[in-house]
């Protein structure tokens, strides 16, 4: 995993495999950051630029079509956009904007997240149901300094990336 300055992360306990996405080079693609990031471009590849919008901070809300004033999405417009949105967002207000799911109906691009200063949120990337119905799930984060996104090892089975629907309390 490499931070956004070059250097690789020292523990390389804590995940198996990295996003091969590029992240920048500011100090800007932290947990929150990453999970934003990862709806931000879904939307943005499905051409729904009318969706893409997130909550500050602040209580301000910013929506990429008005962020634009009136010019055409790019990727180079995009990512400056979302660059503008990870300098005022954080876990705090990223747990505003999300809607409580019930863990029975976790899917793909559901969230787990601890707001605070600093807080800490990972995202569910993959699922899969065995035919008698146990599920198992695939998480991804970013952490401080800003990072690239990494598929987390489960920690209870350090050769897997899986984790258990029925993890229990924690």
């Amino acid at each position: 995993v490499k931070h956004y300055n070059g250097t690789y992360k020292s523990n390389t306990s804590a995940y198996l495999a990295v996003v091969d996405l590029p992240i920048g080079n500011k100090d800007l693609h932290q947990c929150a950051d990453a999970v934003m990031r990862l709806r931000g471009d879904y939307l943005y590849s499905q051409k729904r630029f009318n969706e893409i919008e997130f909550l500050f901070v602040s209580g301000k809300i910013s929506k990429y079509i008005d962020w634009l004033g009136g010019n055409n999405p790019t990727p180079q417009n995009y990512w400056k956009y979302m660059e503008y949105v990870f300098n005022y967002a954080s876990t705090l207000s990223l747990d505003k904007q999300l809607k409580t799911n019930n863990l029975k109906d976790l899917e793909i691009g559901d969230v787990f997240i601890k707001p605070g200063s600093p807080g800490h949120t990972v995202i569910v990337v993959d699922k899969c149901i065995n035919p008698q119905g146990d599920v198992k799930f695939m998480l991804a984060q970013s952490y401080m300094p800003a990072q690239e996104i990494q598929i987390l090892v489960n920690p209870n089975d350090y050769n897997s990336p899986w984790y258990d629907l029925n993890f229990g309390d924690y």
